[in-house]
């Protein structure tokens, strides 16, 4: 079976679970997790770049042991660290680190007092009155556990996140283009729909001869089942756990089997009862009259003869799609090359992988016009925030880098932790030497609805405050969102000329898509952030513009989208960021 970046990316962060919870030393675990964000950061599969004799001790972070590790785990499929450390400990242990409140040292104490090895044992063991036997645990604690683990299954989804689906689809769809005898292949479902999370991918392919493709797919080198298959269609499973349908229609059929099986359900049982009330009959076949086909080779034939025009496949939720597009009312949906800039970005001055230099250069490299420089602040300790005298070295480096370039404005920021109270982390004394401050709540999650609330509004009133990042705090299949009443957080958003976010980082899509409409509708502005810590995450302005897309954002909708020079001014304090 083929390596990817993903596996090479998993077997490293697993090994330095394992070897954190054993206590090891802190720079090996950091050369670990450093390696497996490099490789996962890779837009190439490292077994093409190792094929064609690249040598990886060149990558960021990646010196010749990590590389001929990396090499050999190619090769083997094995990764002889990680099975030693399994000997030790069971790999199990690490998903103990995923629940809210277990760091390395508790999962240690569990697994040493009470041989717990997994998330089912710990809740067991919380049952039972166990854990509050262990030395610096507790009654309060335990009960915790208990309320984290019941939080955590009920926010993780059987579903796939976007991103990890798309590195395993977008290589299959790839391979089943290049075979014999396929014309068009193309995936529809929640994937096209571009959901946060993907339940199995639909895969529709036309081809002269049908049998042969169905055959031929089932020989691809990522599946790890053969569920079914038949003539026209087959169902696999892959290697990461995906489910695969893959159904060969006739060319006539292609546009009605794309807008069928791209959904959703809703949306298509509403253009069902628009056909069947004009006499029309409409399946994954076509549209038809009398037995006779009235559309179906195009999805745009297939609206077209029922008097609308052509729906994007992000609005097909039947949330009004149909209706607005019946009073020719539908958004110009944003695109990615609307895309002037993006305003947060980390880099090595806090816990980015690139450091100020590296990140514009990448972001030049996108055709951007500016980028904001936003690290943490000093209260994010985890992430080596930065304080007052810190920041201001931070601001000296950016002035004088700006000197280097001619078509790319570097923007001052700092991501500003939010307290519990509604302060702000950093003084007014050096937060006023920012081109702007994005603020962001990263502590004290669990706040009820109306003290959460309030800290946030406090914080929103602060003058210098121009964007909230992440405004919810969720992470996909991870946490909920915090407790927000977001209809007074999207009326003081107006009222202090403040944009909320479209955090683009594929676990966090923060805001969601229907916040986010809610938002626009409101009247609020949004931003698309990268919140990218190395220059290839970047690239998840697309999840962003995806997420936008489906909340019916147009480009003004967006802050940048604008040129750096209407941006300024939008950004300056006591201006309205919807201008």
């Amino acid at each position: 079976m083929p390596v990817r970046n993903r596996d090479i990316a998993n077997a490293f962060e697993t090994l330095a679970d394992l070897l954190e919870i054993g206590e090891a030393n802190p720079f090996r675990l950091r050369a670990y997790r450093n390696a497996a964000s490099t490789v996962r950061d890779q837009s190439r599969p490292i077994r093409d770049m190792l094929a064609a004799g690249e040598d990886l001790s060149e990558l960021p972070g990646i010196g010749d042991d990590l590389a001929g590790q990396i090499e050999r785990y190619v090769e083997t499929g094995h990764l002889a660290g990680l099975d030693a450390a399994t000997d030790r400990l069971p790999a199990g242990l690490t998903a103990l680190l995923d629940i809210n409140g277990i760091g390395p040292k508790r999962a240690h104490a569990l697994y040493e007092g009470l041989g717990i090895t997994s998330v089912e044992a710990l809740a067991k063991a919380a049952r039972d009155q166990r854990i509050r036997t262990l030395p610096g645990f507790g009654e309060k604690t335990e009960q915790r556990i208990l309320y984290e683990i019941d939080r955590q299954a009920r926010h993780s989804p059987a579903r796939t996140l976007l991103a990890d689906a798309e590195e395993m689809a977008e290589p299959l769809l790839d391979w089943i283009r290049q075979r014999s005898g396929v014309d068009q292949a193309a995936i529809a479902g929640s994937y096209r729909r571009r959901r946060e999370t993907v339940g199995d991918l639909d895969v529709v392919v036309t081809a002269g001869d049908p049998a042969t493709v169905s055959r031929a797919v089932t020989h691809y080198d990522d599946v790890a089942e053969v569920i079914s298959s038949g003539e026209t269609r087959t169902t696999l499973r892959l290697r990461g756990g995906l489910q695969v349908d893959i159904r060969v229609v006739p060319d006539g059929a292609y546009g009605a089997a794309m807008h069928y099986f791209t959904g959703s359900r809703d949306h298509n049982i509403a253009l069902r009862r628009r056909a069947q009330a004009r006499g029309f009959k409409l399946n994954e076949y076509g549209l038809f009259k009398d037995e006779q086909t009235v559309a179906g080779d195009t999805e745009e034939s297939v609206y077209k003869s029922l008097s609308l025009p052509w729906i994007a496949p992000e609005l097909r939720e039947n949330r009004g799609e149909i209706e607005a597009a019946e009073n020719d009312a539908l958004p110009g949906l944003i695109e990615r090359q609307d895309i002037r800039g993006n305003l947060h970005t980390h880099t090595t001055a806090s816990d980015g992988k690139a450091d100020l230099a590296e990140m514009a250069e990448a972001a030049q490299d996108r055709g951007w016009g500016y980028l904001g420089i936003s690290d943490h602040s000093r209260a994010v300790r985890v992430a080596h925030g930065l304080d007052s005298d810190r920041l201001a070295r931070q601001i000296d480096e950016i002035d004088a880098l700006n000197e280097r370039f001619d078509d790319l404005v570097i923007l001052k920021s700092c991501e500003v932790d939010i307290l519990s109270d509604g302060a702000l982390d950093l003084p007014d004394a050096i937060l006023e030497r920012l081109d702007y401050v994005i603020g962001a709540i990263h502590s004290d999650l669990a706040l009820a609805r109306r003290a959460q609330t309030e800290r946030l509004l406090e914080a929103m009133a602060h003058p210098l405050m121009r964007i909230i990042a992440h405004p919810t705090g969720r992470l996909i299949g991870q946490r909920g969102p915090i407790a927000l009443d977001l209809d007074r957080v999207f009326e003081a958003a107006i009222d202090n000329h403040i944009a909320l976010e479209i955090n683009a980082q594929p676990k966090r899509l923060d805001l969601n898509d229907q916040d986010a409409r809610a938002a626009r509708d409101a009247g609020v502005m949004l931003v698309i952030g990268t919140d990218a810590h190395s220059p290839a995450q970047l690239d998840f302005m697309r999840h962003g513009v995806d997420q936008a897309r489906r909340a019916w954002l147009s480009a003004s909708d967006v802050l940048n989208t604008r040129p750096v020079g209407d941006l300024r001014k939008l950004l300056a304090p006591g201006r309205s960021a919807g201008g």
